[in-house]
């Protein structure tokens, strides 16, 4: 997770969840579950906000509205569902639409995306604007690599990080 100097009160992240049938595939939602659940303990300890998004099918779906962590969250992780194609652009709108309500409520938010994907798109969202800073969290696996994740990462300017490079238990 990033870390800032700001309060916890002012810091919102907002974890975009790719829910597709390609991240249902070989685990990869279980692992992007299972980073969540830590994340969220580390954003807990910060006393900062977090709001979650997730897409999949034909939509995209509120989560958590912007909150504080808590401290235990497998009850509401646990049974996010899986499948469909991969309306990105929608989730990051409802994202967008998030951050903006946040920051009208606290104007001086600091504010990050963390976009947790395999990157397969056909075409390349834009980045939220209400993001201070965005990082793409990469889970596409495997020999045939679309580099999707990378591509969204650079039309964004945004930090690109391989899922593996974490530690994740798989929920």
């Amino acid at each position: 997770m990033h870390r800032h100097r700001h309060g916890g009160g002012d810091v919102l992240y907002c974890l975009v969840l790719d829910c597709s049938a390609s991240m249902l595939r070989s685990g990869r939602l279980s692992l992007a579950k299972g980073l969540l659940a830590g994340w969220l303990q580390q954003i807990y300890r910060q006393r900062a906000q977090v709001a979650v998004v997730g897409f999949s099918g034909r939509e995209a779906w509120v989560i958590q509205a912007p909150a504080r962590a808590g401290l235990v969250n497998e009850h509401w992780i646990a049974p996010i569902p899986g499948g469909g194609g991969t309306p990105m652009g929608q989730g990051l709108d409802l994202a967008d639409r998030i951050m903006a309500r946040f920051r009208r409520r606290v104007a001086h938010a600091h504010i990050g995306v963390w976009l947790l994907t395999d990157g397969r798109v056909r075409r390349v969202p834009p980045a939220p604007v209400q993001a201070d800073f965005c990082t793409i969290v990469d889970f596409e696996t495997g020999r045939a690599r679309s580099g999707g994740g990378l591509r969204i990462a650079r039309a964004w300017d945004a930090a690109h990080c391989p899922a593996d490079t974490f530690e994740v238990d798989a929920h």
